[in-house]
């Protein structure tokens, strides 16, 4: 089988390079952009399996990219290179659609294990329980990975859609944001508990009749959340 075909973008040639030598021992096909409209045009054209993106690009940076991307409809996961430190920083990101972000400088063994998990997550397919559930208008299918509110397609990026589901095949079992980042993530997260909290809200605004009156994914105050009772 096809190993996953990987966009590395990033203004700075030799990361490029490093991040492609990684890759390629890995098996995956590499293609580079090295700005955001060049960035654009790549991932519309050769349909990338994943994305890793520099926020700081020339012309279009890559908080941009990563909105466009997501406003067309494309779900590609798109992992964030990111040198700016701060919790909100790194959250602007996953707010706008990214999945994960590595901070720099950063290992590329790192950089290699996030997007071998990413994959991993888009790709598996959970065998045990049904293969969808329906609950009042929200309808999940596990197999097709769509979603559907009030017979509507709803457009969820892949860390979000494992999160749906890691809630609602377990329906009022409370989890806490650290079992969360472990289940969803896949592997050991260094990340910042918030992550969780910009998922489930960007989960909410696209599945809730009412995001300030959560029908589904309920918050378990001290704790983190879970998903409505039958």
């Amino acid at each position: 089988m096809a190993k996953s075909k990987i966009l590395v973008v990033d203004d700075d040639r030799k990361i490029v390079e490093l991040v492609r030598l990684y890759l390629e021992k890995d098996g995956y096909r590499v293609s580079a952009a090295y700005d955001g409209l060049q960035s654009l045009e790549l991932a519309r054209q050769t349909q990338p399996d994943l994305i890793v993106l520099d926020l700081m690009l020339p012309g279009i940076d890559g908080l941009d990219v990563c909105r466009i991307l997501r406003g067309e409809g494309n779900k590609v996961p798109i992992i964030m290179l990111t040198a700016k430190t701060t919790e909100a920083d790194k959250l602007i990101g996953l707010d706008l659609g990214a999945d994960d972000y590595v901070t720099k400088p950063f290992s590329p063994r790192e950089l290699l294990a996030r997007v071998r998990a990413v994959l991993r997550r888009v790709g598996e397919e959970e065998h045990d329980g049904p293969s969808e559930v329906r609950f009042g208008d929200l309808l999940v299918d596990f197999v097709r990975h769509q979603v559907q509110v009030r017979g509507k397609p709803v457009s969820l990026t892949p860390t979000e859609f494992k999160l749906l589901e890691v809630l609602i095949r377990e329906p009022g079992r409370a989890f806490s944001r650290l079992e969360l980042l472990d289940r969803v993530f896949g592997y050991n997260f260094e990340g910042f508990e918030r992550t969780v909290d910009v998922h489930v809200m960007n989960l909410r605004r696209k599945i809730e009749p009412n995001r300030r009156n959560p029908t589904y994914i309920k918050t378990v105050y001290g704790m983190g959340y879970k998903f409505a009772e039958d």
